[in-house]
């Protein structure tokens, strides 16, 4: 067991005073009627003197974020989720008893306060307590309020003191929700259902990425956490749904870093009778939307950048990108031994199952292209080898007809004129196999449930998934995926000796 600080002895002695007084430390129901930001608002423009004439009361509940106090009165401020506000407390208006019971109290604490609304001659709109309410002894100290947590693991580790202390995270906290919101509109009133798929499953699916392993004991049963959400989506669309898109959790057994975290949020969407330009234009009109509606701004700072969200937005091909940096025109290059040797002129490292004319495409671009879009760009035209989900190209069966939307040389979307074909898709699967067999631990399983679906007929189609934590990023102005995540995996702490 821990040792207590002192300070933690003396707060955890004026809990026991409390309980001698017939106060319970941890508080009973309190019927709060107002919040710091409305009251502010509502009052700031109204003149000092104008509050001689004027009887208004107000009913907050908070936790004390300072105190000063002076004698027989005292100003103190609480803070609830909106914001804080300034209390005055004086012996006259509250009375000895609850004065003293006032001045036991330490910054951390809940309160509720019951008075008259008044502003200071500084200006400030402050609450004249009539009535003060002990609610909740904190027996830990707040971190110091000029430093707070200044330890970034200890703020993603510990996020109820960093709500508390920092007014950024609070604010992440909010919007995030928001623009959650906003997004389901937008798809609703487009005519998309939201549905839900399962978490569970047996097949490795929708995405190329390593697993999370579980077993289910009653069926005696290796599953996976998903990683993905797309087949099982495509195939309401097969049963006539047409139009629908998920917002839930995936998983993915992957390392920790500033865009990565191992559970993350994907939306995808399905469109029957839309393709590749539909997904294109459908995601452009979101973010316009949630840029104007809900953050109310079109410029923003991310990854160094300065973005800007105006329509239109870029539109460009693989391989013309890949021209534009290098040079090199891939897509007039037909043979195989000259993609390796150019691979291996520019020092592209290439794994055995990366010996082939898309992967080495794909490695062109993430060494000579990615980290350039830096305005919102639709990079799309990509090698099927890459794309084994994807319609091909009807123009160059080389490629398919996909496109990622990058945001400041970050991918933000990644969309499909869907694959349809059963016949073309169970090849696809087994090309996949064929991969894993040379060493691809993220190639697909072969679902087999799925191609049985597609064999009943699954209308043309545009598909397109998001990432929703990297969409926050930017909308927030983040630099770290651990910054619009409430709780988001950490390594385990080392305990000390």
């Amino acid at each position: 067991m821990r040792e207590f600080t002192e300070q933690e002895l003396v707060r955890r002695e004026k809990a026991e005073k409390l309980k001698e007084l017939g106060i319970d430390p941890f508080g009973q129901r309190y019927d709060r009627e107002d919040f710091a930001k409305d009251i502010k608002d509502k009052y700031q423009d109204v003149e000092h003197d104008a509050f001689e004439t004027m009887n208004d009361t107000a009913k907050v509940a908070g936790r004390i974020m300072f105190i000063r106090k002076m004698g027989k009165a005292s100003f103190f401020t609480i803070q609830d989720k909106t914001g804080s506000i300034q209390i005055y407390i004086s012996i006259n208006d509250v009375g000895e008893d609850t004065y003293e019971l006032f001045k036991s109290a330490d910054i951390g604490d809940i309160v509720g306060v019951y008075g008259k609304v008044m502003k200071t001659k500084t200006g400030e709109v402050t609450i004249k307590c009539f009535e003060y309410t002990h609610l909740v002894k904190a027996l830990r100290p707040l971190p110091e309020k000029f430093h707070g947590l200044t330890d970034v693991e200890e703020r993603y580790r510990r996020r109820y003191v960093d709500l508390i202390m920092n007014e950024d995270s609070k604010r992440v906290a909010f919007l995030r929700p928001k623009i959650i919101r906003a997004i389901r509109n937008y798809m609703d009133h487009r005519g998309f259902t939201e549905v839900e798929t399962p978490v569970l499953t047996t097949l490795l699916t929708g995405a190329a990425a390593r697993p999370f392993a579980t077993h289910h004991n009653a069926q005696d049963l290796d599953m996976y956490l998903r990683i993905a959400l797309e087949l099982p989506l495509k195939r309401l669309l097969v049963g006539g749904m047409e139009a629908v898109y998920e917002i839930g959790r995936v998983f993915r057994n992957e390392g920790m870093d500033t865009r990565h975290n191992p559970e993350f949020t994907l939306m995808e969407a399905y469109l029957a009778y839309s393709d590749l330009e539909g997904m294109m234009d459908l995601t452009e009109e979101m973010f316009t939307t949630i840029a104007k509606d809900v953050v109310g701004k079109m410029d923003y700072q991310f990854q160094g950048h300065d973005i800007n969200l105006e329509s239109p937005w870029r539109r460009i091909s693989m391989t013309d990108a890949i021209k534009e940096q290098t040079g090199i025109d891939f897509k007039a290059i037909t043979s195989l031994d000259e993609c390796l040797k150019l691979a291996d002129e520019h020092h592209i490292e290439l794994e055995a199952h990366e010996k082939a004319y898309g992967h080495i495409i794909n490695k062109f671009f993430e060494k000579y292209v990615e980290e350039t879009l830096i305005q919102p760009t639709f990079l799309y035209g990509h090698p099927i080898e890459i794309s084994p989900l994807t319609k091909k190209n009807p123009e160059d069966p080389r490629f398919v007809d996909r496109f990622e939307l990058f945001i400041g040389g970050k991918e933000f979307a990644n969309a499909y004129t869907e694959l349809n074909d059963p016949i073309d898709q169970l090849e696809r699967f087994e090309a996949q196999l064929a991969e894993r067999n040379l060493g691809n631990d993220e190639a697909n399983d072969i679902d087999m449930d799925f191609i049985e679906a597609l064999e009943y007929g699954m209308p043309p189609t545009g598909g397109i998934g998001y990432g929703i934590d990297r969409l926050m990023m930017l909308f927030t102005e983040q630099e770290s995926i651990r910054d619009v995540l409430l709780f988001p995996t950490m390594k385990e702490k080392k305990k000390e000796d």
